[in-house]
């Protein structure tokens, strides 16, 4: 079945049956469209990303199986656990979201390039500025030495990406997102050796779309506006 060509002048466009996603490459679903928030909120509420590169059009994704985090399961190695127990950083929610997102896309060594341009960069603080894209930070001193964003909708984290600038500040920051009380589980979309040692796992499409509709309508804290500061 051919890949769906999404108009950009209508948001409200509905996005294919996720059945219909390519499976070489996995889990692509349409191509074009807008990064409006109207659009993006669309994508996640049907487990559907954004996922594309410098000169390419927007690319939407919704791959099976799904790569997950169970909170309960996250797996804190022995040399985390002494980094958490030392209190190495200070932990914050949404206190630098645009720092975050930035630091996520510098170029990473043996890397190319960025997925995170700059037209995801802008949507993404814009969608953070509508209380829906959220970061969680960890800090050396003053120094934003580690921390991951994505999109919250109810109790379900979208992660998107994550940065270190020391050593297991990303982990340190996962790790918060995995003891907060308002998420349940964690999307991280397709598997990596580095998430996998940190307890994800892949679960069938249909279930994470199950986990999404009972989990992403429920209430609680909200994902989005309220810093917090801890040791």
């Amino acid at each position: 079945m051919p890949v769906m060509l999404l108009p950009t002048d209508d948001d409200d466009a509905p996005f294919p049956p996720v059945e219909s996603a390519t499976q070489v490459p996995n889990g692509l679903l349409a191509v074009g469209g807008s990064l409006r928030p109207r659009r993006l909120l669309a994508a996640y509420r049907h487990g559907v990303f954004p996922w594309f590169g410098e000169g390419e059009p927007v690319l939407w994704w919704s791959p099976d199986p799904r790569c997950v985090i169970f909170p309960a399961r996250f797996h804190r190695s022995r040399s985390l656990r002494r980094r958490l127990n030392k209190d190495c950083f200070t932990l914050t929610r949404n206190a630098d979201f645009a720092g975050v997102i930035r630091a996520c896309a510098e170029p990473r060594p043996g890397s190319p390039g960025t997925w995170i341009v700059q037209p995801m960069i802008e949507a993404f603080i814009e969608l953070h500025r509508l209380g829906h894209a959220v970061s969680f930070e960890a800090w050396a001193g003053d120094e934003l030495a580690g921390g991951v964003y994505g999109v919250q909708l109810g109790h379900v984290f979208f992660g998107e990406s994550m940065f270190s600038r020391r050593t297991d500040a990303s982990k340190v920051a996962l790790a918060h997102v995995a003891a907060t009380p308002d998420v349940e589980l964690i999307d991280c979309q397709l598997p990596n050796p580095h998430l996998e040692r940190l307890g994800a796992e892949t679960i069938p499409r249909a279930r994470f779309l199950h986990l999404l509709r009972e989990l992403g309508a429920a209430s609680g804290p909200a994902g989005g506006r309220v810093t917090s500061r801890s040791r």
